[in-house]
């Protein structure tokens, strides 16, 4: 099938077999290498991406959903506030997880700034529950999501 989609603001073609994982065109098709495979299950986080502005796992969605749609991924604009703040607050270890947790405090500031919603800490764990990290112990991550959230990253 071409696949039409909005990759971080670039209009793409691409032909593919609609059944393949998000995440493997997003890196081998489209050479956006930033998304990471963590589990491949849908469990870490890793491979968080935006698609029309909802967080999800791409290693779960088959590509033939994101037909039309428009994708973000850690390599799209708008993450330099996030990528300040981790590194501010040394979130970042091995670099398995960073990519999604820096999708994943993007998604849950804008979601904080739609709502009106006021950040904290707890709310900062809930929006990071389904990334996991094995290096950092979350206590820098939580941080830096809840200085972009309150910066409204």
């Amino acid at each position: 099938m071409k696949l039409h989609v909005k990759v971080n603001g670039v209009a793409r073609v691409v032909e593919v077999e609609p059944l393949r994982r998000l995440l493997d065109v997003l890196r081998v098709d489209l050479g956006l290498t930033g998304t990471k495979e963590g589990c491949g299950e849908g469990e870490c986080g890793a491979c968080t991406v935006l698609v029309d502005g909802v967080a999800v796992n791409s290693c779960l969605v088959p590509v033939a959903q994101a037909d039309g749609c428009e994708v973000v991924t850690v390599e799209g604009a708008g993450f330099e506030r996030v990528r300040e703040e981790f590194l501010k607050e040394g979130a970042a270890q091995c670099g398995i997880c960073t990519p999604g947790m820096i999708v994943m405090t993007r998604a849950w500031a804008e979601r904080c700034r739609a709502e009106g919603s006021e950040p904290s800490l707890d709310a900062a764990r809930t929006a990071l529950a389904g990334n996991l990290c094995r290096c950092t112990g979350y206590g820098a991550i939580v941080r830096a999501a809840l200085a972009c959230a309150k910066g409204r990253a």
